[in-house]
């Protein structure tokens, strides 16, 4: 069995300054020279060459030499070196139809093609055996160590063994113990900052009336309340005391009225409510209750009720030993007039036709419980606020206030002038001018009369 060659590979190559600048092997692929970027040799521009010619062209697994009737260079046939003169003259070339001539190439030939600029190179060498690699030698060939910036991977090195030296150290201590705070221990600060804090108030000493004898003061001893007498003897069970306490309440105060006799031997309340006692006298249907003092029904004051039926002509009732009087005269102090705040306006001086003075005045005065409220924030901090503000802004063509600005203000109050800036940027007027209309508008600030 024979054995099978591999097809050798053709190394192409340029010299320039006696060096070989570019360098390519190819198997199958042609080669072609110009300026043109698509060749396999990228040359300088030249008007003695075309764009792109092909030099060496692959045809049936052989390569064949395209030379024309002006390029010079020598070729070894494996016999004798040959010029492209000789070839062109003694047929050694095939002319082709576009005026070149083709020469067919063995393996072992080689040879160079002359250029203006430089000098093509061609010859075939084996093909390396499958599964190797062309290898850098070991000097040449780069390693981390020799890339790496040695300072930066110095401070690199430095900067994380102190960092990890110093987590180790934090972790290694011991973690703080925080005291529980109290509720009461806590500051309330929000009701610090609205209230202030009241001074304190120093007790005046008490001025001593010009005599000043002391007086030795006795002690007064507590006056002893009588001994309740009673007649009657401590019954000698519960159930003659509870009976006794009981007929003791009932001829006192209002258990005697709900307990006393009509004239007819019925309850006194029934029969006043009833329906026979409609035209019957008050006093006759008290007069069980009557007895004993417990209540009196006559015309004089003292303890009763003075003429009951409705003939008396609006006279007053008493109850109870005293008799009552009016609460007479409630002094209710003088009466105070709460001050309203003030905002006052005028017609704004607007610089355009588009927009009426009058109409832009009445929309903002629509709108005005807004800055009076700015303006009554700023009361809180300082009832004697007043004076006048001019503010200036430009309306645009969206409808809106923009360049809020103050041109001139009396009101001391950086708060209530900057409300007022804020909100007019926030408003939406009803008017679209064609373009961004100045305009100035006052606001007079008074406390209230």
């Amino acid at each position: 069995m024979a054995l099978q060659t591999r097809p050798k590979l053709l190394r192409v190559g340029v010299i320039q300054d006696g060096r070989i600048v570019e360098e390519h092997h190819l198997l199958h692929d042609s080669v072609t020279i110009g300026d043109d970027a698509r060749n396999t040799i990228v040359l300088p521009a030249s008007q003695e060459r075309p764009p792109r010619f092909k030099v060496l062209e692959n045809r049936g697994q052989q390569f064949h030499l395209i030379i024309d009737e002006h390029m010079q260079g020598r070729v070894n046939l494996g016999s004798s070196d040959v010029d492209f003169d000789a070839l062109r003259a003694q047929g050694l070339a095939t002319r082709r139809a576009d005026d070149t001539f083709d020469l067919p190439l063995q393996e072992s030939a080689r040879g160079k093609v002359d250029l203006p600029d430089a000098t093509l190179f061609f010859h075939f060498i084996p093909a390396p055996a499958e599964g190797t690699r062309p290898a850098l030698p070991p000097e040449l060939k780069a390693s981390p160590w020799r890339t790496v910036d040695r300072l930066f991977f110095g401070i690199l090195v430095s900067m994380l063994t102190l960092y990890v030296l110093s987590v180790a150290f934090i972790a290694a201590q011991p973690a703080p113990v925080e005291a529980e705070v109290e509720l009461d221990q806590l500051e309330d600060r929000f009701v610090r900052a609205i209230i202030p804090p009241q001074p304190v108030k120093v007790e005046e000493p008490k001025k001593e009336g010009p005599s000043t004898e002391k007086k030795t003061e006795e002690p007064k001893a507590a006056p002893k309340k009588p001994a309740p007498t009673d007649a009657s003897p401590a019954p000698a069970n519960s159930a003659e005391r509870r009976q006794q306490v009981e007929a003791r309440v009932a001829d006192t105060g209002l258990l005697k009225l709900l307990g006393g006799k009509g004239p007819g031997g019925g309850d006194a309340i029934a029969d006043v409510l009833g329906s026979a006692g409609s035209g019957a006298n008050v006093a006759e249907a008290l007069a069980g209750a009557t007895a004993g003092g417990a209540l009196t029904a006559g015309s004089g004051g003292g303890n009763g009720i003075a003429n009951p039926q409705g003939d008396t002509s609006g006279k007053m009732a008493g109850i109870g030993a005293t008799q009552t009087s009016g609460a007479g005269t409630v002094n209710t102090g003088q009466k105070q007039v709460v001050k309203v705040p003030q905002v006052a306006d005028s017609i704004p001086e607007v610089d355009s036709a588009e927009v009426k003075p009058k109409d832009l005045a009445r929309f903002i005065q629509s709108r005005k419980a807004s800055i009076q409220r700015c303006y009554e924030n700023g009361l809180k901090r300082d009832p004697s606020l007043k004076g006048k503000v001019m503010v200036r802004f430009e309306l645009t063509p969206q409808g809106r206030a923009s360049n809020v600005e103050v041109d001139e203000s009396t009101l001391r109050s950086d708060e209530v002038i900057n409300c007022i800036k804020t909100t007019m940027r926030a408003w939406t007027f009803p008017f679209k001018p064609s373009d961004d209309v100045p305009v100035s508008y006052p606001f007079i600030f008074s406390p209230g009369e």
